[in-house]
């Protein structure tokens, strides 16, 4: 049984996105208790806004060297490697490994020797206690990282193999692992305990990633073959994408400063907020990217254009078919939905505005958002990250210039128009270099037409869930939580399932495929081929 988990692998890119997906909402729904025990322990104070400015510098460090950077070089490498050599493949996939632990420790090390003086900069609005507690976690979590980055190499090797199983659960044991700091780490070792609980969600990531090594006979070897013409060429690609990666992280840094001198619990309200959209975020749009990218970088590989703009077009149509009706649920229902999911404890009616308030300017932007994944890696696998990047760059300068301008009159709610601001040029700019200097045949019109149709369902869907939360209100104790949570619960169950009726009725292809989706064998823990068949699901 545990060999056929361990050699599980999915055929289909709507296969692995829903194996993704439903592992996604496992953890986002950890997530949420996470997010639950933290308001209800410490509400939105100085503790949480510690908490979470000691997370960006190794975050920001995580990210541009490991998410995206990494799989954006590795990926298409190591697949084409696999084809070829796979010995070599190994050998590479050793050496890159080695490179990045070492990187990591020294980077991280040093960081952690001056990050008293990197905190002045980054939270300028904390001072006293509260300023030290966040040097404190900083130097705790800047063992992450490393862990993380290790486990990032081995992600992408599972991926490479569509092995997604393995790799979906990693989130969930990293949510498991902060929990249990919250609960257990916290009673013995005093707030330090949360930064504790970070580094054992790491570890967690990693180990349960090392058994399905094994499977494939990859064995670990201290190799640093760093003039190998393949881990140059994988760093060549790592660079652009990592300077894209560099200039979303220096916009949350700002986005952090600018939180930090703001009242206190902004920075705790924005990233409860940002929470709560990454939900439907993780689940549909990074779900479809990773999903999609090694069959994109396969048809690259393969030369056949009409099959990649085929797969990829397929793709965005089941994004916006999932995200349109998560974005209405969202904007219509946040009060009830924070208010669930926070509403205990140290977390007030206060906090809850502001953070139903944030989420709805973040919620504008969701269907950007999802996208932007699957079209940056479209650009990977055609071996372009400098086009990304540039972009990125603009798309950062544009939510800077907005968020300095909006901080004043909306408070930490500006920051997040400021986001979905830029998140929706981001995603045009994309669209547009995509389609005039990559993939000139693109056909726009039939996305159009199923734009036409989801948007009908859509405004029946909202107006139902408007209908429905006056009576129901009247009928069920709004102060109570089986209250809010069984309002929130049928208005927007019965608005999505009138969606689904609707997008039946209008003959939607989607509604059909993830029908079918649901009842294939990939579902099942089986070893199937791991090519991608000529069919109309994607």
């Amino acid at each position: 049984m545990i060999k056929r988990i361990l050699s599980s692998q999915t055929k289909t890119i709507t296969g692995a996105a829903i194996i993704l997906a439903t592992a996604s909402f496992a953890s986002r729904i950890i997530g949420f208790i996470r997010d639950r025990i933290f308001a209800h322990m410490f509400g939105a104070g100085d503790i949480l806004d510690a908490y979470y400015a000691a997370f960006r510098v190794p975050d920001l460090i995580y990210n541009l060297i490991v998410v995206g950077a990494l799989s954006a070089g590795f990926i298409p490498i190591f697949t084409k490697l696999m084809k070829m050599k796979t010995g070599e493949a190994l050998r590479v996939t050793n050496t890159i490994i080695n490179i990045l632990a070492i990187g990591l420790i020294i980077i991280c090390g040093t960081l952690a020797i001056f990050t008293p003086y990197l905190m002045k900069y980054i939270v300028p609005g904390f001072s006293g206690e509260k300023l030290q507690l966040t040097i404190t976690l900083t130097r705790i979590m800047f063992i992450s990282p490393i862990l993380l980055g290790i486990s990032g190499v081995i992600s992408s090797v599972l991926q490479s193999f569509k092995s997604f199983l393995i790799y979906s659960l990693t989130p969930i044991l990293y949510n498991i692992g902060i929990i249990i700091g919250a609960l257990l780490f916290v009673p013995l070792f005093g707030t330090k305990g949360l930064a504790y609980g970070v580094v054992l969600g790491a570890f967690f990531h990693l180990i349960i990633q090392i058994p399905a090594m094994r499977h494939y006979n990859f064995n670990y070897q201290w190799i640093l073959a760093y003039k190998n013409k393949h881990v140059l060429e994988i760093g060549k690609l790592m660079i652009p994408r990592t300077l894209a990666l560099a200039t979303h992280q220096i916009n949350l840094l700002i986005m952090t400063v600018l939180a930090s001198t703001l009242a206190a619990g902004s920075l705790t309200v924005f990233n409860f907020a940002s929470n709560i959209q990454y939900f439907p975020i993780g689940i549909i749009g990074y779900s479809f990217a990773i999903a999609a990218f090694p069959t994109l970088a396969g048809f690259v590989a393969d030369k056949n254009e009409k099959k990649l703009i085929e797969h990829l077009m397929r793709t965005i149509r089941q994004i916006l078919f999932f995200i349109i009706p998560l974005t209405l649920v969202l904007l219509l229902l946040r009060a009830q939905i924070v208010r669930v999911l926070f509403g205990t404890g140290q977390f007030g009616w206060e906090a809850t505005i502001a953070t139903a308030n944030t989420l709805a300017f973040f919620s504008l932007s969701l269907f950007a958002q999802c996208l932007i994944p699957l079209l940056a890696r479209t650009f990977y696998a055609l071996h372009d990250t400098w086009s990304p990047l540039i972009i990125a760059v603009i798309s950062s300068l544009i939510n800077i210039v907005f968020a300095l301008a909006l901080k004043d009159s909306l408070g930490i709610a500006g920051l997040a128009l400021s986001f979905s601001i830029a998140s929706i040029l981001q995603v045009a700019l994309l669209w547009i270099t995509l389609r005039t200097k990559k993939l000139k045949n693109i056909n726009e019109l039939p996305i159009l037409h199923f734009l036409y149709k989801v948007s009908v369902a859509a405004i029946f869907m909202g107006f139902l869930i408007q209908i429905l939360k006056v009576p129901i209100a009247s009928i069920v104790d709004m102060t109570r939580f089986w209250g809010i949570a069984t309002q929130g619960s049928i208005a927007g169950g019965s608005g999505l399932l009138l969606y689904t009726v609707i997008g039946k009725l209008l003959k939607l292809e989607e509604v059909d495929i993830l029908q079918k989706s649901l009842k294939k064998k990939w579902l099942k823990i089986t070893n199937v081929p791991t090519n991608i068949p000529e069919s109309k699901e994607i």
